[in-house]
C-alpha cells in the first residue's frame, strides 16, 4: 500500500540516467512519479509533459524525479531521446518502489505520483492517466501553500 499523505518519506539514493548517485532533498517540494517502463507510449507522454512544464516547476522551487525499474542505460537512452532535463532514477531491484509502497506488476511500477515537502507526503496520485498529469499536479500545487510565488 502506497505511503499516504502525512507519512514521513524514506531517505532514498538511486542512480540517475547519467549513472550519478542521487539523493532527493525531500525537505523541499518534490514530485516523485513512478512509471512502468521507458520508451512506451503512456510513459513517453507523461515524461514529455513533465518536461514541457519543467520551467514552471523549477520557477516554483519544485524538483521532479521520474522512477522506474528500468536500468541506467535504458533511462539514459530514454532521457536523451526525449531531451529530459530532470532526473530519471533507476530502481531495477524495486527497492525505491517498495520504500514508497508502490506496487510492482510483472516487475514494473504501477503509475503513482507523490508530492513531498518537509520530508512528508503531501499529495498522492494513484492510477494516474499520463496525459495531462503534469499539469494537474502543478495546478494542485498552486492550490496549496507549497509553491514559491516567484
Amino acid at each position: 500500500m502506497a505511503l499516504e499523505p502525512g507519512e514521513r518519506v524514506p531517505d532514498i539514493v538511486a542512480q540517475n540516467q547519467h549513472g550519478d548517485r542521487v539523493r532527493p532533498d525531500f525537505a523541499t517540494p518534490t514530485v516523485l512519479y513512478f512509471y512502468p517502463k521507458d520508451d512506451t507510449p503512456g510513459c513517453t507522454t507523461e515524461a514529455r509533459q513533465f518536461e514541457a512544464e519543467a520551467d514552471r516547476y523549477e520557477q516554483h522551487g519544485v524538483s521532479v524525479y521520474g522512477v522506474s525499474t528500468d536500468g541506467v542505460e535504458s533511462h539514459r537512452t530514454f532521457a536523451d531521446g526525449e531531451a529530459l532535463s530532470f532526473d530519471l532514477l533507476a530502481d531495477p531491484d524495486g527497492k525505491v518502489a517498495g520504500a514508497f509502497g508502490v506496487e510492482l506488476v510483472d516487475g514494473h511500477a504501477k503509475r503513482t505520483t507523490f508530492v513531498v515537502a518537509q520530508n512528508k507526503i503531501v499529495g498522492l496520485y494513484e492510477g494516474v492517466r499520463p496525459d495531462g498529469h503534469a499539469t494537474d499536479v502543478l495546478r494542485d500545487l498552486g492550490e496549496t501553500s507549497l509553491l514559491d510565488p516567484k
